[in-house]
């Protein structure tokens, strides 16, 4: 029998608040057996961008990345965000080490290539070295995954944080029973949007391509989900989208194959 390990991602809005990011960090120490964690950042990368007069062009939710941008976001995902998250962790009695997708070559990825959007130096996966972190993760410590990967030539890209909590659950899914976690700022996902209640509590491809036509899930969400299909798919145990406050009791919107 595999061991149990779960794989939280967590959105920039509330690794970036102190006391979110506080409250986030105490839940996910109860979690039991083995952990990691995937974060984003993205709103200290818009106001360290603005500070440093660079320019922040967003389309549909995706963070056009050129150079100036590129160095802005390894700073905040790969320094400042990741390591107050480790620190925070160390404090907890929690052993936890700061990664991104260069660092033991654990994520490669392509440069997206220019179809109608430029998006600049974007990562899509390509490659996960689930090996190098099951053996991490076996030794009891706690990877802390940042957005960043890199192209094996040197080049480190702007990778989106669902994709890559979804395609480090699959890789990992062959050493362990993994079950992945979106955590972000609504009790799951709503059928209602207007209406903080109106949760569903159980999600399957045919509902969520239903959902789609009629416009209740749209969006950034769309890309959530066809990452937790896509890593269903692929061997991962169950997916979870929830909110962050409630990742020690539960709930939340459980996808299905």
């Amino acid at each position: 029998m595999k061991e149990k390990l779960t794989v939280v991602k967590v959105g920039g809005k509330i690794v970036e608040g102190e006391a979110s990011l506080q409250g986030l960090l105490a839940d996910f120490v109860t979690l039991p057996d083995h952990k990691l964690l995937v974060h984003g950042g993205g709103k200290s990368a818009t106001k360290l961008a603005d500070r440093m007069g660079v320019e922040t062009r967003m389309i549909d939710g995706r963070r056009i990345t050129d150079e100036a941008m590129l160095d802005i976001v390894t700073m905040v995902y790969g320094g400042l965000v990741n390591k107050q998250i480790v620190a925070g962790l160390q404090a907890k009695g929690v052993n936890a080490v700061g990664l991104t997708g260069a660092d033991w070559d654990t994520i490669r990825s392509v440069k997206r290539p220019v179809k109608e959007i430029n998006y600049g130096f974007v990562g899509d996966v390509k490659k996960v070295n689930g090996k190098v972190l099951a053996s991490l993760i076996r030794q009891d410590i706690v990877p802390v995954m940042a957005p960043l990967t890199h192209d094996g030539n040197g080049q480190l890209l702007n990778t989106n944080a669902d994709t890559i909590a979804g395609e480090l659950a699959k890789a990992l899914s062959a050493y362990f029973d993994v079950t992945l976690i979106f955590c972000f700022e609504k009790k799951g996902i709503l059928m209602n949007a207007a209406e903080e209640d109106s949760v569903i509590p159980v999600l399957t491809r045919p509902d969520f391509e239903r959902y789609v036509v009629e416009g209740i899930i749209r969006g950034g969400m769309l890309p959530k989900l066809e990452n937790a299909f896509s890593a269903i798919d692929a061997g991962v145990t169950q997916v979870i989208v929830t909110a962050a406050a409630a990742l020690r009791s539960g709930g939340g919107t459980v996808i299905l194959p």
